[in-house]
């Protein structure tokens, strides 16, 4: 039998609300991350994420969760590849207009520094660190799917700390 702490702290038998989950989460302090990719049309793809972890470093594995809901899901979808940007502490902005829905997705990147890497990911030129990827397997996550990837190349830029989100506003931790 499933048990679940209502908001009055009580424990009740079912589901938990999903307004309840959410804000309980929201207390979980979590990194920010950009993850870019190349459309079905070539043009590039991103999205602000804070659903991003390492699953192994023998062999080197991410996973970033995307919603069905979420404007760029086809492309992820279709994708191979992609990259993870970890935002500097400064970067809000950045999270920000990449959190926005937009047809196609392109339209985030306006503003943005950013060019094609070697093998045509769309990267973002600053970042505190970068992680690009292959997608090794796709995994039904409920309401979301897990991109597991392989790690091909990580960077560790130079910084003074990385963007956070905690209870709904950016926070920024100092280095």
């Amino acid at each position: 039998m499933a048990t679940a702490l209502a908001d009055s702290g009580t424990l009740t038998d079912g589901g938990v609300d999903p307004d309840s989950f959410r804000r309980a989460l929201g207390c979980f302090l979590t990194g920010v991350t950009i993850v870019t990719t190349i459309g079905a049309d070539g043009q590039p793809i991103g999205m602000t994420a804070n659903s991003f972890t390492s699953v192994s470093l023998d062999p080197p594995l991410v996973l970033v969760s995307v919603a069905r809901s979420a404007a760029s899901f086809a492309a992820m979808e279709q994708a191979q590849r992609y990259a993870v940007h970890i935002l500097h502490r400064h970067q809000h902005d950045v999270s920000s207009a990449f959190a926005r829905s937009a047809a196609g997705g392109a339209q985030k990147f306006d503003g943005v520094a950013w060019h094609s890497s070697a093998d045509g990911l769309p990267v973002l030129d600053e970042y505190l660190a970068r992680i690009d990827c292959t997608i090794t397997q796709r995994v039904e996550l409920g309401d979301h799917v897990g991109y597991i990837a392989r790690v091909d190349a990580a960077e560790a830029g130079r910084g003074s700390g990385p963007l956070a989100f905690f209870r709904g506003r950016y926070s920024g931790l100092a280095s």
